[in-house]
């Protein structure tokens, strides 16, 4: 089994993005973290073989993680896959710098997930095979890089729907319900375009909506990640 550790800002994304290892085959999560420090010392303790790892944390970045455990281990230190709403060139190349094996830009499905799971799983696999003293030719090193990078492309979310839109939608209702208008003023589009992106989630089964019923008058739709 390949022990993960789990390092996101909110427990709740975190529980989700645990539940699809636990749902993937040869995948165990050891524990979860919340900040640069507690993954540090939990990646200290429990040795995972692959850090889940989020950029934003609240006492620093998550490729802070990636820069300690590298100095304090002479460079070795657990795979990671970046799992993240931040999509700036510099921190995608920071990450492929420090030796990332892979990048999840949030919002995606289970089924985008395990895909990078599973091609992380048969890499980690292949290389354990061949051992370390081993020679590879340059066919077997082409596999290798290969492997890491599935070949399917992400589809668009949906005809007439923008990635980045919904990723800052979804990022919007991640620790707490919110309206379509909230949304909207959080995230700068119009209402009718946030309550299009929220209906999205909700038919994908990322967000759900929820009725708050008030003194008088009809209930305000109320919207938020599905934990």
């Amino acid at each position: 089994m390949i022990r993960v550790l789990v390092v996101d800002d909110d427990f709740r994304v975190g529980a989700i993005h645990a539940r699809y290892v636990d749902r993937t085959d040869g995948f165990e999560v050891v524990g979860q973290a919340s900040t640069v420090e507690t993954a540090v010392q939990a990646a200290r303790e429990l040795q995972p073989d692959l850090l889940l790892l989020d950029i934003y944390l609240p006492d620093g970045s998550g490729l802070d993680v990636l820069h300690r455990l590298s100095g304090e281990t002479g460079g070795a230190r657990p795979d990671a896959v970046v799992i993240t709403g931040a999509r700036d060139v510099a921190t995608v190349r920071a990450a492929m710098k420090l030796g990332a094996v892979g990048y999840l830009v949030k919002p995606f499905g289970f089924a985008e997930f395990t895909e990078r799971l599973t091609a992380f799983r048969e890499l980690h696999h292949r290389v354990h095979s061949l051992g370390p003293a081993a020679e590879a030719d340059q066919a077997q090193v082409d596999a290798l890089f290969s492997i890491a990078r599935p070949s399917t492309a992400p589809q668009p979310p949906a005809k007439g729907l923008s990635a980045p839109t919904l990723a800052l939608v979804y990022e919007a209702v991640r620790a707490r319900d919110l309206s379509a208008a909230e949304v909207a003023e959080a995230t700068g589009v119009s209402r009718p375009t946030a309550q299009r992106y929220l209906s999205y989630l909700v038919r994908d089964g990322r967000a759900r909506l929820e009725l708050r019923y008030g003194a008088a008058g009809r209930p305000e739709h109320r919207y938020r990640v599905v934990v």
